[in-house]
């Protein structure tokens, strides 16, 4: 009689609800869509920030300067209506949003931005540091 008997595991349907949403559930899917971010320097002469944003229009994309960083927004709106279906209107929503701390030495006059193919692009030029000074030394009288 006492082979039948199971242990009570109160976390075991925790666990399974947790595996089922993280791994083959909505997060996982959501995981795979979100944007990649590059962001590298050029010959350190200029920061290159990439944004692959394919399911973006460039009129859907803002990008601005605020406080010393690059803000990059996108956010899409879709709204359909169909008399014909079950369902009056239809809306579905995008967004995405990233904020990068500008190195100090950007020259923020000369930032410039392209769209192409899904991909913007952010350039952003260094300005030119001040060579050092040399600074001379001369011989010293003894006192």
């Amino acid at each position: 009689m006492a082979r039948n008997l199971v242990r009570f595991d109160p976390f075991a349907e925790l666990d399974r609800l947790q595996r089922d949403f993280f791994e083959d559930g909505m997060l996982a899917s959501r995981r795979t869509k979100l944007p990649t971010t590059d962001i590298y320097t050029k010959d350190d002469k200029e920061l290159i920030v990439e944004v692959h944003l394919p399911d973006f229009d460039e009129n859907d994309i803002s990008v601005n300067i605020d406080e010393g960083a690059l803000v990059i927004q996108a956010e899409k709106h879709e709204k359909e209506e169909d008399k014909d279906k079950k369902y009056v209107v239809r809306e579905s929503s995008q967004s995405f949003y990233r904020r990068i701390a500008l190195p100090q030495q950007s020259d923020q006059a000369k930032i410039a931005a392209t769209f192409d193919k899904g991909v913007l692009r952010v350039d952003v030029p260094f300005a030119a540091l001040p060579a050092p000074t040399k600074i001379p030394i001369t011989a010293g009288t003894k006192a």
